[in-house]
């Protein structure tokens, strides 16, 4: 008989330690997931984004995270395989292309899938509308990674 293969704990119960933000570009949502997270995360979390099609970081990401008190001025896309994303104990996927094409992970990886729509998508006259809507929802995601207690 074989052993069974290890599960992930609950966020609540053991929250990531070694985390990646994945999004095909990496130009707008997995780099103000991780422009959140650094600024949460308790001391000692390792944090990383990329994208298997890195582009460059969207100006209206860095303008949107500006105003949130998060700087993403000297952040750039990273490719996937110039990071240890096998050493991540948590993959967060931030659209459906990069759930689809994240690499096979460990068994006792922890995947996660935000679905979120791509801002930069978004009309001109709203895309700093759009850029807002969801950098709200990945503070408030990138928030329950890491739960405070009190």
């Amino acid at each position: 008989m074989t052993e069974p293969e290890a599960r992930p704990s609950a966020f609540i119960s053991k929250p990531p330690g070694r985390v990646l933000f994945l999004c095909i570009h990496n130009s707008s949502r997995s780099q103000m997931a991780e422009g959140f997270a650094r600024a949460t995360a308790p001391p000692g979390v390792e944090i990383w984004s990329a994208g298997t099609e890195p582009r460059v970081v969207h100006p209206c990401a860095v303008e949107v995270m500006r105003e949130a008190g998060v700087d993403l001025a000297a952040h750039t896309s990273k490719h996937l395989d110039s990071l240890p994303w096998r050493d991540a104990d948590t993959v967060v996927t931030l659209c459906g292309e990069a759930d689809e094409s994240c690499p096979t992970l460990a068994g006792n990886v922890r995947r996660v899938h935000w679905a979120l729509p791509d801002p930069s998508l978004a009309p001109e006259a709203t895309r700093l509308d759009v850029f807002r809507e969801v950098r709200d929802e990945i503070r408030w995601r990138v928030a329950s990674l890491w739960p405070r207690s009190g």
